[in-house]
């Protein structure tokens, strides 16, 4: 009969970790895999695969990059926040390195700064953890898009901690619009003539409860700028307006002059001959 050996449990201490072993422990045990919020099978699919084919070249791992997407969609729709904005964000503020940090504190993906911990979350919050960097860089942007009214430019500003200039502003509209912009798929038409049903909530994870659902970001209309008038060339003259040229009257008729009479000859007279006389 074998005798199986005590069991030597030893005598776990609390150690100091690093944050990447702090963030997969943390993970392993508590983060629940969020999803896509697209409906439509194909189109998510086909997002998700145009999405990681632009991100290979900063995430080269596939998982890694198919998680971060994915999470970055979800926390992105969560908030009432365009995914693809979220994405360039990312991009200007931490060419998406999770362990990016900067000369002022900010932290992870999206640089958040660590008094937002104790101000809006727990001090346990870890924000080098992926998903609790990203939810609370999309809720704090919500924010600033609240404060502003709706002004995207003024928004971005506040984030960056630069309101009113306009260099990082830019920056993030330019990578949004020329690194990730996306058109989802035109849906045929459905031909009857009743209206739509609405479409459905994205889903949620069964370990948490249902997201609050925000208002889309309303962007306040560019308005065109005048366009400036023609340059009026140096050495054009200035346009006078034609001169009325006077009217001269027609020179008054001259009276018709009288003729004198004319004399004929009389008829009736005949020259006078005259003989010469020869003297010798």
């Amino acid at each position: 009969m074998m005798v199986n050996p005590p069991v030597q449990a030893g005598n776990q201490k609390e150690e100091r970790l690093a944050a990447s072993v702090r963030d997969a422990l943390h993970q392993a045990v508590s983060d629940a895999p969020p999803t896509i919020a697209i409906e439509d099978a194909d189109e998510r699919d086909r997002w998700l695969a145009e999405m990681s084919q632009r991100l290979e070249k900063r995430v080269p791992d596939p998982n890694a990059r198919k998680e971060l997407l994915t999470t970055i969609h979800y926390e992105a729709t969560r908030a009432g926040l365009d995914p693809q904005l979220v994405l360039g964000l990312i991009q200007v503020e931490s060419r998406f390195r999770k362990y990016a940090l900067s000369k002022s504190g900010a932290r992870g993906y999206m640089q958040v700064m660590p008094f937002w911990v104790e101000t809006i979350g727990n001090r346990e919050d870890n924000l080098f953890h992926m998903r609790t960097n990203l939810r609370y860089g999309c809720t704090i942007l919500r924010h600033y898009i609240d404060l502003e009214k709706g002004d995207l430019f003024l928004a971005l500003g506040r984030f960056n901690g630069s309101r009113g200039k306009p260099n990082y502003p830019n920056r993030v509209l330019a990578a949004w619009q020329s690194q990730w912009a996306w058109t989802p798929s035109q849906k045929p038409t459905q031909v009857a003539t009743e209206s739509p049903s609405p479409t459905p909530a994205p889903p949620s994870p069964a370990s948490e409860p249902p997201p609050v659902t925000l208002p889309p970001v309303a962007t306040a209309p560019v308005k065109p700028a005048p366009e400036p008038p023609p340059p009026v060339p140096a050495n054009k003259p200035p346009v006078t307006p034609p001169q009325i040229a006077a009217v001269t009257p027609p020179p008054a008729p001259e009276p018709p002059r009288a003729e004198s009479p004319r004399v004929e000859p009389p008829a009736s007279r005949k020259p006078v001959r005259r003989d010469i006389v020869i003297v010798r």
